[in-house]
């Protein structure tokens, strides 16, 4: 099974591809979506769902996982990542792809054991599930392959 994993943002947008069974995982490819800050947000958002549409083109996925929203002080940032994650969800359910959404601290569960896990914890257990040389930079592409990761191992 292939799953792309989103970790949703407006300045970036993480994405990672990642092919195989529960503890048989390999991941195919990752990136972000760039935005530039002085574009208009309708702008931004267009690129996104562009990019995101052509990636889903490329990869073929049979499955998304997005990050869920946190937030805990600043409600704009939050309504501006809300609306690139509905144009995620529409680009995938455009498709026919099924979406599953997990909480930072559930992804942080399926990949280190534990949701407390700090951020280079999760980079790096990313990059030994993965078998990868390097931990993926951006730290975008990194959450969102923890994410697909956390999706090949959550799904029944």
């Amino acid at each position: 099974m292939r799953v792309i994993g989103i970790d949703p943002g407006y300045g970036r947008v993480g994405w990672g591809v990642v092919e195989g069974e529960r503890h048989h995982l390999a991941c195919r490819a990752w990136g972000c979506i760039e935005t530039v800050k002085e574009t208009p947000m309708a702008e931004r958002i267009l690129h996104v769902w562009r990019t995101l549409n052509a990636l889903l083109d490329e990869w073929s996925p049979d499955e998304m996982a997005v990050e869920c929203l946190y937030f805990s002080k600043n409600v704009t940032t939050a309504m501006q990542v809300a609306e690139f994650r509905g144009v995620i969800r529409l680009a995938a359910a455009g498709r026919g792809i099924p979406v599953a959404e997990y909480a930072p601290n559930q992804v942080k569960q399926a990949v280190t054991g534990s949701g407390r896990a700090d951020k280079r914890q999760v980079q790096e257990m990313v990059r030994r599930i993965l078998a990868l040389e390097t931990v993926p930079r951006p730290d975008d592409a990194a959450d969102a392959l923890a994410c697909a990761v956390c999706h090949h191992h959550c799904r029944r």
